[in-house]
């Protein structure tokens, strides 16, 4: 389907025509570990990529041919690439460009088991791990180097909201041949195109936004057909196994039918969840870039068509104080993981950046006392009442 069309026309149509399948209006899920061939030349060819088609689940299957296609369309990208998670996506990505004696360059902030996979996996097989605040590309100017192979960040950034500039950090990448890797799980393609501001990949965790109902784990990765075709070959299939079922790619594929009336209200209900946020007396600060009290207002302007769905915030009392304050909410669940349905609220530094030191999160911007808030598609209202309410009791208990 063309780009002319708009977003959510592809989000619904891109990669299957109905025609194909005897009509179904979704594609059907093909359950099947292998598939057979019609005469043993042709399966021989297909090993040596002679030859299009099927050959076994763990490099290609139907079902899973349909969501990759579909994500590259929304990214922007020439091709895509289903995994068994968000961290299959990044370690397979990884693992298929670097050798012993490589650098990669990281942000200094990164979701958790992102930052412990850097930092603490890839330097035992002999990769270098150089962490520099790119919020200022200056700082990747300064420390990229001739063994430099990746540049690797978030942005919006996991936990902090933290904005890198992509195509600033692009440009002095690629000057110096190395390739830009981009976690988008917290803006997604409605709101970023990463590959559009110079990345050469993109991952996501598409277990949150994308799928949108709590419902699946799994990764996605696009780039060009060259580079995920490496990744599918080297890093799914001999490095990490990390291969999405059928079943999954099919509810993802479902999911993502609605992503961008989702990320809509996502964005709408966030905003005023984080005003309300920052009037509030128990609340020390709020980071979120549809305030104009964001540092990085600008860049956010610049690089994103709205705003997001996550809130980072601190309250009075740090960490003690955050816990209290989320053990006295009613509507919103606790629980890890973001982009669904429900608003969910967890704490960083005891939860999903627990793989941080003290030291290290003090280091990369995460506060003890920090909650992050994923708004969900309840009524707003009811959002900031259970919030207020909680707030009012925790305003009271600290003064």
């Amino acid at each position: 389907m063309a780009n002319t069309f708009d977003f959510s026309t592809r989000a619904i149509h891109h990669g299957y025509d109905a025609r194909s399948a005897q009509g179904a209006l979704n594609p059907p899920i093909y359950m099947t570990s292998t598939f057979t061939f019609e005469t043993a030349e042709d399966g021989g060819a297909m090993f040596a990529g002679e030859k299009e088609g099927h050959f076994y689940s763990r490099i290609s299957n139907p079902t899973l041919d349909h969501l990759e296609q579909r994500i590259a369309n929304l990214e922007g990208a020439e091709a895509g690439l289903c995994t068994a998670s968000g961290m299959g996506a990044i370690t397979s990505t990884m693992w298929s460009f670097l050798a012993a004696g490589d650098e990669v360059i990281i942000d200094k902030t990164l979701y958790g088991c992102t930052f412990a996979f850097m930092t603490h996996g890839l330097p035992r097989f002999g990769v270098t791990v150089t962490l520099v605040d790119m919020t200022d590309p200056a700082n990747l100017a300064a420390a990229i180097t001739a063994k430099t192979k990746i540049v690797y960040f978030e942005t919006p950034a996991n936990p902090n909201n933290r904005l890198v500039d992509i195509a600033a950090v692009s440009e002095i990448a690629h000057r110096a041949g190395a390739k830009v890797v981009v976690d988008n799980t917290y803006a997604t393609p409605v709101l970023t195109r990463p590959i559009s501001h110079g990345a050469d990949i993109v991952v996501h965790s598409a277990t949150k936004f994308l799928s949108g109902h709590g419902d699946v784990v799994a990764g996605l990765v696009v780039g060009s057909l060259a580079d995920i075709t490496q990744i599918r070959l080297v890093g799914v299939k001999d490095m990490t196994g990390a291969v999405m079922s059928p079943l999954t790619a099919m509810l993802l594929l479902l999911g993502i039918k609605t992503l961008e009336l989702r990320m809509e209200r996502h964005c709408q209900s966030a905003l005023k969840v984080a005003q309300a946020l920052e009037a509030h007396p128990a609340v020390l600060n709020v980071s979120y870039p549809g305030l104009d009290s964001f540092p990085q207002k600008e860049l956010a302007r610049r690089q994103m068509t709205n705003f997001g769905g996550m809130i980072p915030f601190e309250v009075k009392g740090g960490k003690a104080g955050g816990i209290a304050m989320m053990n006295r909410l009613k509507l919103i669940q606790r629980a890890v993981s973001l982009g669904d349905a429900e608003s969910l609220i967890q704490h960083p530094a005891s939860m999903t950046h627990a793989t941080y030191t003290p030291e290290e999160r003090a280091t990369h911007g995460i506060a003890e006392g920090l909650v992050r808030l994923s708004v969900g598609l309840e009524g707003v209202g009811d959002i900031i009442d259970d919030l207020t309410t909680a707030l009012n009791a925790h305003n009271q208990f600290t003064e």
